[in-house]
């Protein structure tokens, strides 16, 4: 049987392509940073469960590195500033878009 070896060359380019493709870029975010993301976005979840004054299923949380953008609707604005202060209080979060809307 013959065994062939793989040139490092060839090795260094397919791990370089490889990595490449999981940096982040402007407008797209790496493996890393999407999994870091949905964490955070878990968390500001489950922070809006855990608290009685914010309703935690009419606000829709989504998170772009890091930056928290909460939408929905909410009865008043103290359960609007209660949930950005929520979000704000999380591990990981850089800023909070607040586009909440009091019906």
């Amino acid at each position: 049987m013959k065994k062939t070896l793989i040139s490092p060359w060839v090795a260094a380019v397919a791990l370089a392509f490889t990595l490449g493709g999981c940096a982040s870029n402007a407008k797209q975010e790496s493996v890393s940073e999407f999994i870091d993301d949905s964490v955070i976005t878990a968390k500001v979840k489950s922070a809006f469960v855990e608290d009685r004054e914010v309703g935690a299923l009419k606000i829709s949380v989504e998170t772009y590195k890091g930056v928290v953008q909460l939408s929905g609707f909410v009865s008043d604005t103290h359960e609007s500033w209660k949930a950005a202060q929520l979000a704000r209080n999380v591990k990981g979060v850089k800023s909070v878009r607040n586009d909440l809307a009091v019906k």
